[in-house]
């Protein structure tokens, strides 16, 4: 679950807060997602946008991710010469709203003008996690690495160093006139991927073409070595949320600096970033820490160390953890699903499936299911027989049987599945057909 798309604060996810604060500004959007994450994206902006226009948006789903530089090509080639873009990613905050439009407004001047533009942050302490962009004015003279503490006290004491955003303005003749410049072989392989590409929408790019492009930032393609860069100053309450570190600013603290919450508890305790579930959580004689506890894992780690949560993804990894690629709530282009209990030969799920969606015809060659009806109404198929299952009524599944499950009503069909196997995997699934296309 990208950040983004994390409900981290209770009104709107990263993600929705992005596509408001630049509905204004935009004439048209394109989101450029990983395939995996193109209906979670769906839903989130018919959350917030209804079936109105404002919730109009194209798609391209990458396969695999190639870093920025690829994505930024592959979208502009299909977009017109004189199209001029805002480029931002969506797991940003922004807190002073009429501040970015101003400077957004002014990165659309520039880039009429032929320029690509960057949006230098103004820094507000010695960041040791970002890129710096050194400037004079609007003209950019250096870019820096992610500098260690004391480079980094030293930018914020000569005042011309700014945090290097990640966001770009630019006409699209200018940005692919750059790209044949500096990088060539990106752009060449991304127009034989785009040209290769489904030409419905959603726009999906084939595996193999986009492996065949090379991984590259756009900082490193084009934005260092162009002479036609330009740097618009943004002192508008910018954060990447890069970092619990970073989280914790935006969240209010009491008179100790520790973080307020109706199930929290501190004895002796101060300057503690606590970001919780449902379960009352006490600190005791204890500063300076950040303790994030979810329903399937807890961190604990001094502040100042948040950004090593990369390292201890890696460890996992190394373990075969399925934390890293599966949470408790998993989502899915037919509604969602949360493990209630994972045991050694069973396995309960609560699953909620949308109106007028269903799941894969499929089958399972290690497990057999029982599904319970919470609520609404199920047309299941079960070999080659079909039933309606409502509330507080069931249904088995026998090892090795075809059978789907339909949502044929109006309201969400919720249901409690109870598996029993040797194996309860989520790989442990053969899709005979599927209305999403998925493997």
């Amino acid at each position: 679950m990208p950040k983004q798309f994390a409900r981290i604060f209770p009104d709107r996810t990263l993600f929705q807060m992005c596509l408001e604060r630049n509905a204004p500004l935009c004439e048209k959007r394109m989101i450029v997602s990983n395939e995996e994450h193109y209906f979670l994206a769906l839903d989130q902006m018919e959350e917030i946008f209804g079936n109105s226009g404002d919730g109009e948006a194209s798609f391209m789903l990458e396969p695999v991710g190639r870093n920025t530089a690829p994505a930024i090509t592959l979208a502009s080639l299909t977009l017109d010469s004189d199209e001029i873009v805002l480029v931002t990613p969506s797991d940003h905050i922004v807190e002073d709203e009429e501040s970015y439009a101003k400077a957004v407004g002014r990165a659309v001047e520039l880039a009429g003008e032929g320029h690509i533009v960057t949006f230098g942050i103004t820094p507000s302490y010695a960041e040791t996690g970002f890129g710096y962009i050194e400037a004079d004015g609007e003209s950019v003279r250096a870019f820096h690495e992610k500098p260690d503490a004391e480079t980094a006290k030293r930018y914020l004491e000569k005042g011309d160093f700014f945090w290097n955003s990640g966001m770009f303005c630019f006409r699209v003749s200018t940005l692919l006139e750059e790209m044949r410049k500096y990088a060539p072989e990106i752009l060449e392989s991304s127009i034989e991927a785009v040209e290769r590409a489904s030409a419905r929408e959603p726009l999906r790019i084939g595996r193999e073409d986009m492996l065949s492009i090379p991984e590259e930032s756009i900082d490193y393609a084009v934005i260092e070595k162009s002479g036609r860069i330009r740097m618009v100053e943004g002192d508008f309450g910018w954060s990447d949320l890069g970092s619990f570190d970073a989280l914790a600013d935006h969240f209010e603290s009491d008179e100790n600096g520790n973080s307020i919450g109706e199930k929290l508890v501190y004895l002796g305790s101060s300057n503690n970033f606590v970001y919780g579930s449902d379960r009352t959580i006490t600190l005791c004689d204890v500063d300076d820490l950040v303790v994030v506890d979810t329903d399937d894992a807890l961190l604990i780690t001094k502040k100042g160390s948040t950004q090593r949560v990369k390292e201890i993804v890696s460890a996992l990894k190394e373990r075969g953890s399925d934390l890293t690629h599966v949470h408790v709530t998993a989502h899915r282009p037919w509604g969602n699903y949360t493990v209630l209990e994972d045991s050694e030969r069973y396995k309960i799920k609560r699953i909620v499936v949308k109106p007028g969606k269903r799941l894969s015809l499929q089958k399972h060659f290690h497990r057999s299911e029982h599904w319970i009806v919470v609520s609404g109404t199920a047309l299941v198929r079960v070999g080659d027989e079909e039933k309606i299952v409502r509330a507080n009524e069931s249904v088995y599944i026998p090892m090795g049987q075809l059978h789907r499950l339909d949502n044929p009503g109006r309201i969400p069909l919720v249901l409690v599945e109870a598996q029993v196997g040797e194996y309860t995997g989520e790989d442990d699934i053969v899709r005979i057909e599927d209305d999403y296309e998925r493997a």
